[in-house]
């Protein structure tokens, strides 16, 4: 029975390649669905047959973790998952790896499994992909450089400060008008500062693997959700540590806490 890994940090992705890999492979076993590129190079020693590596990814990226695998006894037969231009999909194609383009179809998926069921009844060798992960190491944009620090105005004593907020300290960002509230831990309460910044262009300078939209008015930091609470009608709502607080999920936002 062959076997394989998904890698791949946004969730829904990662549930959708497991349901259609099911559906159109029912053979395929997936024996591990990683998000981060850490825990793909730890599932990785499982030596699956194949393995969906997402390009960019926390902890490590699809290309790093591959280069590991050259040394490597078994390597798997990989695809990589990519949301990057022509120029990656003409390298992929050059070496003979298999990829899928962002957002993934049902149809490129198919054509994705005959090739590896071909190459897998063939016993054929995965491909060497040396060259492939030098040219997209030199030509995939670096990755963006996001927020470290807020600075945020609060009243206190009668007077307007400034002051440099950590962004990990931040717990959660209310979008207030053409501002934003940005809420921080105060001992076992939050205290509240302004932003002169409206929440969409903040949203665009904050790091996505630490800071999420539960909200089209709200941003949580990740570090501090306690837990998900789903009420009567069937909404989530997020609980956050170092206060007696919740926050409700706006449906659209609500998949990713569904697997909390």
């Amino acid at each position: 029975m062959p076997t394989a890994v998904i890698a791949e940090d946004e969730p829904h992705l990662a549930e959708y390649l497991r349901q259609r890999l099911a559906a159109l492979w029912p053979e395929l076993r997936i024996v591990a669905v990683a998000g981060d590129g850490i825990a793909a190079a730890q599932a990785l020693q499982q030596r699956p047959d194949v393995a969906f590596l997402d390009i960019r990814m926390p902890g490590a990226s699809g290309i790093e973790v591959a280069a590991q695998l050259r040394d490597g006894e078994t390597r798997p037969h990989l695809v990589f998952v990519t949301a990057y231009d022509q120029y990656a999909v003409s390298a992929f194609e050059s070496e003979a790896v298999d990829y899928l383009l962002k957002p993934v179809s049902d149809e490129r998926l198919a054509r994705t499994v005959e090739r590896l069921k071909r190459a897998l009844a063939a016993n054929a060798p995965p491909p060497h992909v040396e060259n492939l992960l030098q040219q997209l190491a030199r030509h995939l944009p670096e990755p963006p450089r996001y927020l470290r620090w807020i600075r945020a105005s609060r009243r206190s004593g009668g007077d307007d400060l400034v002051e440099q907020i950590p962004v990990a300290d931040v717990i959660y960002i209310r979008a207030d008008d053409k501002y934003s509230c940005v809420f921080v831990r105060d001992g076992d309460a939050l205290r509240e500062a302004l932003i002169r910044t409206p929440l969409a262009d903040l949203a665009a300078r904050l790091d996505p693997q630490q800071f999420m939209q539960i909200h089209r008015s709200v941003i949580v930091n990740l570090e501090a959700v306690l837990g998900v609470r789903r009420d009567l009608t069937g909404r989530l709502h997020v609980r956050l540590r170092h206060c007696a607080r919740e926050l409700p999920v706006a449906r659209q936002y609500a998949a990713y806490f569904r697997q909390m």
